[in-house]
């Protein structure tokens, strides 16, 4: 269906795409995986619109026909009192109006040529599309979303979740050729995101989704693409069988690194032996035998192996320095907060968050929680009181709303009191951001990028209570993890919003539940029961557990350069992977 070949591109300031090859064919659920800033979503809009780009190599699209395309941003449309159901319908619907007014034409027309070649046309698209059945496919799909009770509600009164899988329904109900979703996950709720996988895994056609939910790669997809360093690699089969793959790779390169520096010594103790051989006696043998042992030598150096296998890119996030102090007192008091738009939204909300305390807000989309945190960080709500010593920071999932997106980089942390250009370089390169790149416009930049350089402003700050809206999102599966512990690390208090359990489990010292329009606590413990009852097996997460330990130990073993030991723990880890 897809085919590249050598594919090269990029822009002047960055080469995206060096001599690429792959192959996507008919049926496959492929996931693109990569850091944040390699060309992810360049990719696949190459892939949707290769005219509008000047590449090099070969890209084939054999019998793709229409391409269906589920953007990362879920922009409200203008039909905002329409319902659900009519929304999904209006592609059939159209093509029945359309059907009827040829079929019209047909009663009087002379010429009937082209008014046939129209019919047979919609005919065609109406029959690609199932369009006999829309009524039940639609219901099918809003069944398998878990959205069921919401085919008769205005588009406007879904919460944002809910719209977003409402796009995806209305790609995958036109049936495309290639239906490509770019983070179609981003800000999805547990529920949500249990619909997103069952659309994904029941849907027949091709697929190339753009993702870094752990969620998704853990539980869908039968092909993977990485991209990293400008370089693409192809794997057949899961992400849980690829990041195995991944390890024996490493190990495998490791050692024959190690094998290669090895002889190479060799043969300089041999050549040395050889000069100082030939110093001594004027002998033609022992002279072709140093020329030879030289040329050797040289041959060895110049195919060098490289270790470890694929150097990923992953940030070094460090959030401020807090002074280690032992005092454990309150920072930040909400008491009794309500909030309200067309509806009640929040009643009687109280809570406060100590000094150190980790604590995460959870809850459906649309149930207030970022309207909350952004006027926690406003500070105007007299139902909000900060202590004297709270020093408070702010990431939303907002970008625009931290970051001047007209500023490049480099002005943006100088209006945040850096000096000179290596400052702000020696500063964002632990961010992942090379100096190359520091010239262009945070607008330009993917949204994983502007995402960092908030932690990286937040880093240069002094807070001590961090408000972070889904800190997590956009972000790739490297720095997610990178993230978790800077969390863990820091001295200071957060209070986050988040729908990325894994985040959640790994970070939070206590849990504020969004239930029935207000806020309890809930302990840690109780949130995973309730998390294993109706979202995640709890078998499951027991191995993910098992299985990000083993791989910190290999990792380590890697490191130490001790492969015989990353050799066992990596088939004890093929043996859990196997379980999932």
């Amino acid at each position: 269906m897809i085919k590249a070949e050598n594919l090269s591109f990029g822009f002047p300031e960055k080469d995206l795409y060096k001599n690429i090859s792959f192959t996507l064919e008919a049926g496959r659920h492929c996931a693109l995986i990569g850091s944040n800033g390699t060309g992810k979503t360049t990719l696949v809009d190459l892939i949707r619109r290769p005219e509008s780009y000047l590449f090099d190599g070969k890209l084939l699209l054999d019998g793709v026909g229409r391409i269906g395309y589920v953007s990362q941003f879920a922009s409200r449309e203008k039909e905002q009192d329409i319902t659900v159901f009519d929304y999904l319908s209006e592609d059939f619907l159209r093509l029945q109006e359309e059907t009827a007014i040829v079929c019209g034409e047909m009663e009087s027309a002379e010429d009937l040529d082209a008014l046939l070649e129209r019919y047979q046309r919609l005919l065609d698209e109406g029959e690609s599309m199932d369009a006999d059945n829309y009524e039940q496919n639609i219901q099918r799909q809003l069944r398998l979303a878990e959205l069921e009770s919401k085919a008769g509600l205005e588009l406007s009164k879904l919460s944002g979740g809910e719209y977003k899988l409402v796009q995806v329904i209305r790609q995958m109900l036109r049936r495309p050729g290639l239906l490509i979703m770019d983070e179609p996950d981003v800000f999805l709720d547990f529920e949500n995101l249990n619909g997103l996988r069952d659309l994904i895994n029941a849907y027949e056609g091709t697929m190339l989704v753009v993702t870094h939910s752990r969620f998704l790669l853990g539980h869908c997809f039968d092909q993977i693409w990485h991209l990293e360093n400008s370089d693409l690699q192809e794997f057949d089969g899961n992400f849980l069988e690829y990041n195995v793959s991944l390890l024996q790779g490493k190990i495998e390169l490791q050692e024959a690194a190690a094998a290669n520096a090895a002889e190479i010594q060799r043969t300089e103790e041999m050549v040395v032996r050889l000069r100082k051989e030939a110093t001594l006696v004027a002998d033609p043998v022992k002279g072709r035998a140093l020329k030879a042992k030289v040329s050797y030598l040289g041959r060895l150096e110049a195919r060098n192996i490289k270790a470890p296998f694929v150097d990923i890119r992953q940030p070094d996030i460090r959030l401020p320095e807090v002074e280690e102090t032992e005092e454990d007192g309150v920072l930040l008091q909400v008491t009794d907060y309500s909030l309200a738009f067309q509806e009640k939204l929040l009643e009687h909300v109280t809570f406060s968050v100590r000094a150190h305390e980790k604590v995460a807000i959870v809850g459906s989309n649309g149930t207030g929680k970022t309207t909350l945190l952004r006027e926690l960080w406003a500070g105007k709500n007299p139902t909000v009181q900060y202590s004297d010593t709270a020093k408070v920071g702010f990431f939303s999932q907002l970008q625009e709303e931290t970051l001047n997106e007209k500023n490049t980089i480099y002005q943006e942390f100088y209006d945040l009191g850096f000096e000179t250009p290596r400052s702000v370089e020696e500063y964002l390169e632990r961010y992942c951001f090379d100096p190359e790149s520091l010239d262009r416009p945070i607008g330009q930049l993917s949204g994983g990028e502007k995402n960092l350089l908030q932690l990286a402003k937040l880093s240069a700050g002094e807070a001590n209570l961090l408000l972070l809206d889904e800190p997590s999102s956009h972000l790739d599966t490297y720095a997610q993890m990178a993230l978790e512990k800077a969390i863990a690390n820091y001295r200071g208090a957060i209070l986050m919003v988040s729908h990325d359990f894994y985040s959640i489990a790994n970070c939070a010292d206590s849990i504020l539940y969004v239930d029935n329009g207000t806020i309890r606590p809930m302990s840690p413990r109780a949130f995973r029961k309730m998390i294993y009852k109706h979202h995640f097996s709890r078998d499951y997460l027991e191995l993910e557990a098992k299985k990000k330990e083993l791989e910190t130990k290999i990792a380590l073993c890697l490191r130490e350069g001790n492969c015989e030991e990353a050799k066992v723990l990596c088939e004890r880890l093929g043996s859990i992977v196997e379980q999932m």
